[in-house]
């Protein structure tokens, strides 16, 4: 086993442990998420998926606003409850993802040798999406980690990636895991809570 194949086995474990502690909402999930997120750009870099490897870039940044959401981004500088995205920003968010993943495609395809300057784009736009709306534990992000979690494992496995291919199944199964387990939270929630 070589080195490259240690740190995708290390960031494959740290970034499960940081799905899994986010579905039962433990702030601890920042921390592995920050140590999977530098993990892994290590691996996507070697792999030239440029695009997901910038992903990660902005993931550390990500990791560190989302704790600090989570703990003080409720009513009343509290921690943040499961809610609903409000439909200006699925529809703002939605618009914007399309719009980063035709520019990073466009300029991946172009400039750089890229393996799947595309599909590597728009798993990266899509993904930053997700992630924002994860930092404020909004329902909607498991359904769009969903969608990103297929199409990244097909990119993965079209590149040799396999350990990484079975994260993002790995993945996927946790997404449907944790969007039940949030819409669970979220209508347990006394009225008014969260939103």
């Amino acid at each position: 086993m070589d080195l490259y194949e240690i740190g995708e086995a290390v960031a494959v474990a740290l970034n499960l442990a940081y799905v899994v502690l986010a579905i039962f909402q433990s702030v601890l999930c920042w921390v592995a998420g920050l140590f999977g997120a530098a993990l892994t750009l290590v691996v996507f870099l070697h792999a030239r998926l440029y695009g997901a490897t910038a992903l990660q870039v902005v993931y550390l940044g990500l990791m560190v606003y989302g704790w600090y959401e989570w703990k003080h981004g409720g009513e009343k500088g509290g921690e943040l409850a499961v809610a609903r995205a409000p439909a200006r920003w699925r529809a703002g968010l939605g618009v914007a993802g399309v719009l980063f993943a035709g520019g990073l495609g466009l300029f991946l395809d172009r400039a750089t040798d890229a393996a799947l300057p595309y599909w590597d784009a728009g798993t990266t736009s899509f993904s930053l999406v997700a992630q924002f709306m994860t930092t404020r534990k909004w329902l909607e992000s498991w359904l769009v980690w969903i969608v990103v979690d297929v199409v990244y494992t097909g990119m993965l496995v079209s590149q040799g990636l396999s350990v990484m291919a079975g994260l993002y199944v790995a993945y996927l199964v946790l997404a449907v895991a944790g969007f039940a387990k949030w819409r669970r939270s979220m209508n347990a929630a006394p009225a008014g809570e969260g939103v």
